[in-house]
């Protein structure tokens, strides 16, 4: 087997094990077979153990023993400090990203947010549309550690909420075209003010569902 074949298997089993850990069909505390996986994506060990050790650098998966990992598990209470810190950073990737997104492109996802919104629940579809207007923000700021922490922030709430689901797919495109609509309306300080409130929703949301309310 060639390098760029071994690299490629190993790109492949990333992303199929980082879908199936963020869409549920690995949740939290599961162990994970290395030997399993490979059988499951028809893949030899290697690029599996090469994915492994990368998403257990991303925090994904912890270690549970001295060769094994399980799908990582995110408290309440870090759930709750990741969505203060997202409002500090995803308030400033606004600031920072004003007036450097084509106007395009925010149509774009509007007409997506509504024709999503039709159903009410929360598909892979309505994941990547989420994590494209939160990221397009980090991304057009040119802040490249702004980019990559709000992202692995996003990683780490995401997996409290595939844990909780919250059903907030209505209320989410509701917020989702106010933030988008302000963005249009060219309110930099409206945009982050539909921002912040969209975050709090959803913190509000999940301690509700966390405290069987």
């Amino acid at each position: 087997m060639t390098a760029e074949r071994e690299l490629n298997l190993a790109e492949h089993a990333y992303g199929q094990i980082r879908r199936m850990i963020l869409e549920r069909e690995l949740p939290g505390g599961m162990s994970v077979v290395e030997g399993r996986l490979a059988d499951h994506l028809e893949i030899s060990r290697t690029p599996v153990r090469e994915a492994v050790m990368r998403l257990a650098a991303e925090g994904l998966l912890t270690k549970q023993g001295s060769r094994s990992f399980a799908v990582r598990r995110v408290s309440a209470a870090e759930f709750f400090q990741c969505m203060h810190i997202r409002e500090v950073l995803e308030g400033e990737a606004i600031q920072l990203a004003f007036g450097k997104i084509d106007r395009s492109r925010v149509t774009e996802l509007r007409e997506k947010v509504i024709a999503l919104g039709q159903s009410p629940e929360q598909t892979a579809a309505q994941w990547q549309l989420d994590d494209q207007i939160h990221l397009m923000f980090a991304r057009a700021s040119g802040n490249i550690v702004l980019t990559k922490t709000i992202n692995e922030l996003r990683t780490l709430t995401r997996l409290c909420e595939v844990t909780y689901p919250l059903g907030r797919v209505p209320a989410s495109t509701v917020e989702h075209l106010a933030i988008l609509d302000r963005l249009l309306d060219g309110d930099a300080e409206a945009t982050k003010t539909a921002m912040l409130t969209h975050l709090r929703n959803v913190a509000t949301d999940c301690m509700d569902i966390l405290r069987g309310g």
